[in-house]
């Protein structure tokens, strides 16, 4: 039954909070949970801190541990918590353990950062992690085209509390059939390239998706999210056309800018500093107008 409940969580906008950082280069936790507090009172329950657009990679051991514990604080009862984890096996293993000690429920597993990853490895590398917090729900982050549903489906077979799939490959047609090799019914299925490919990964079978965009107007990814709920497709590409063109500018230059422009959005709105942490870059003055003109257009 817990993890029934947590499968209910993965089938909604799943956010992926920012981290902004000080003047001094710090957290500033301050805003974090500013920020933290304004997802849930617009009405977001599934929070994913230590996620990419949360700079995961750009932050200390230290770093994800503070915001995983600022999350599950600030979330209590309104929120479930997917906290994000990776690296090797003992970072990730660890990591799965402070989150369960801090009261998070579900742990989101980044792909495995190694040039040479095996198929049968993948199992290996999601299972030691999941076995580390059985009473954890775990949600492999797959990137992988080459990786195969039945690959997953031994993962499943092997994990009980391998309970979904946040699925980030931009194909529609492989995750369709991706998720049928796996087991459409077995797994919640989170579209994990956000609202652009939510309506299109919704008709094959998802019933949740990630979004960074929430994090500059929460209303909108819900009004998404209604839409998909409801099967009306032409309501959810309404919602698609209005954050077109700021999903374009963070997909831009391979993704170079996409924590960068929610970022600016942010700042704009006066939620928090631009900064981010190489390797990326804060939006250059030519073009932070046009972020601005979008995210002063947007409802909160």
């Amino acid at each position: 039954m817990a993890f029934e409940s947590m499968k209910a969580a993965l089938a909604d906008v799943v956010a992926i909070p920012v981290t902004p950082f000080a003047e001094d280069g710090s957290l500033d936790t301050a805003a974090h949970r500013t920020l933290l507090r304004r997802l849930l009172d617009g009405g977001v329950r599934t929070l994913t801190p230590n996620g990419n657009t949360g700079e995961f990679y750009a932050l200390t051991p230290e770093e994800r541990r503070l915001v995983t514990e600022l999350t599950v604080q600030e979330a209590g009862d309104r929120a479930t918590v997917l906290v994000g984890v990776g690296h090797d096996i003992p970072t990730a293993t660890e990591a799965a353990r402070h989150a369960r000690d801090a009261g998070a429920a579900m742990l989101m597993v980044h792909q495995p950062v190694h040039p040479y990853v095996s198929e049968s490895g993948w199992v290996d590398y999601h299972r030691a992690i999941a076995d580390s917090v059985p009473e954890l729900g775990i949600v492999p982050y797959i990137r992988n085209a080459q990786l195969s549903g039945a690959r997953l489906a031994e993962l499943g077979a092997l994990c009980p509390n391998v309970i979904g799939v946040k699925y980030a490959v931009p194909d529609a047609s492989r995750f369709a059939a991706f998720s049928r090799d796996a087991g459409l019914d077995r797994f919640v299925w989170v579209a994990g390239l956000a609202e652009p490919y939510a309506p299109s990964y919704f008709a094959s079978g998802a019933t949740g998706f990630t979004s960074g965009l929430v994090n500059v107007a929460p209303s909108v990814s819900l009004e998404m999210l209604t839409a998909l709920r409801a099967g009306d497709y032409p309501a959810a590409m309404k919602v698609w056309e209005q954050i077109r063109r700021f999903e374009e500018l963070r997909a831009a230059h391979s993704s170079a800018d996409n924590v960068t422009v929610v970022k600016e959005a942010l700042a704009v709105l006066g939620l928090c500093r631009r900064d981010v942490r190489p390797p990326s870059r804060e939006l250059p003055e030519s073009e932070r107008a046009e972020v601005a003109s979008i995210a002063s257009g947007w409802p909160a």
